[in-house]
């Protein structure tokens, strides 16, 4: 299952999250360049269990030597497909985050969740000379915090069916479940010390989330965290917006609200609107006239229900100004 996006929009610009994909693409050209000293960097600035458990390799290397790398390996990727892969769900899970956070404590929050994964893939792998890079650990640790704040979201997710492709929105509670599922069972099959996919600093970078989500939760903004979001507060609401329209049963018509901002009520705008039609969504444009006041229903004539002798209600549209 690959996800497309999910239904909730940050209501502030996630430029944390964005700075960290751009800094694990900026060090992946970095790879690129150091042709066959890649290896090298790799057991240098890697997490390779034998530096930790040897004590006289241990020796060999400093505090700072010997710390670094829990850091700089969450920047470091084995491959155009793994860099793809982990940035893509960052960018997916991780604005929600910084947006619940703010940008200061969300940054922290994904730092402790990759050193905490990279810990227990230490003491999981203890005797392992291989290297672990990789920004998954804290990737994990962005989902675990995902699933708790906000399981019933749902996760537009393109299913590959031999050769048809589905897309189904998913709930994140579903779809992150089978994915801690899937992490486990491969944990469970996977032998010690050997290389591949990292799957028990998966798991701990993900139960790390979930202990440091409520932690962090707990503490208050900090300022310069605060100022920033000054500069980062979104001027618009989104563009693409999911409607869950209601109706009663004896009723054809079914009743939704759209979300506007005071400018775009002012001006008038265009919204592309996903209405659900079983597994699968319509999707439409509105169009919102200029001058438009809070509870204005607009009507969407013949997208409500359809009963047996094939009458057709209308969807009604409740426009909702934010602050």
């Amino acid at each position: 299952m690959i996800p497309i996006r999910d239904a909730i929009r940050s209501r502030t610009f996630p430029v944390v999250n964005v700075l960290i994909i751009a800094a694990n693409i900026l060090a992946f050209f970095w790879q690129l360049s150091l042709g066959p000293q890649l290896k090298e960097a790799f057991l240098l600035y890697g997490i390779v269990p034998i530096r930790y458990s040897d004590p006289g390799l241990s020796a060999q290397f400093t505090t700072f030597e010997q710390v670094f790398p829990f850091i700089a390996s969450m920047f470091l990727h084995g491959g155009f497909m793994h860099i793809l892969g982990n940035m893509w769900f960052l960018y997916i899970f991780g604005d929600n985050i910084e947006d619940r956070l703010g940008h200061v404590r969300y940054f922290i929050f994904y730092l402790l969740c990759g050193i905490a994964a990279g810990v227990i893939h230490l003491y999981t792998n203890w005797d392992s000379n291989l290297p672990t890079i990789g920004a998954s650990g804290a990737i994990s640790g962005i989902m675990g915090a995902y699933l708790l704040l906000y399981p019933r979201s749902k996760i537009l997710t393109l299913i590959p069916i031999f050769f048809f492709i589905q897309f189904v929105e998913i709930p994140a509670f579903i779809f992150l479940g089978y994915w801690l599922l899937i992490q486990l069972f491969s944990a469970s099959l996977t032998p010690k010390n050997v290389g591949g996919i990292a799957f028990w600093a998966h798991i701990g970078g993900f139960v790390a989330g979930l202990v440091f989500i409520k932690i962090f939760d707990l503490v208050p903004r900090i300022g310069m965290g605060q100022g920033l979001r000054h500069y980062t507060d979104r001027k618009a609401t989104p563009r693409l917006q999911s409607i869950s329209p209601q109706s009663s049963p004896e009723e054809l018509d079914l009743h939704g609200e759209i979300m506007i901002t005071a400018k775009e009520a002012v001006r008038g705008t265009r919204k592309l609107i996903a209405i659900p039609q079983g597994l699968k969504k319509r999707n439409m444009i509105v169009t919102i006239p200029p001058d438009v006041r809070e509870g204005t229903r607009l009507r969407l004539k013949g997208l409500g229900r359809v009963d047996r002798e094939g009458n057709r209600g209308d969807l009604f549209l409740e426009v909702r100004i934010l602050d």
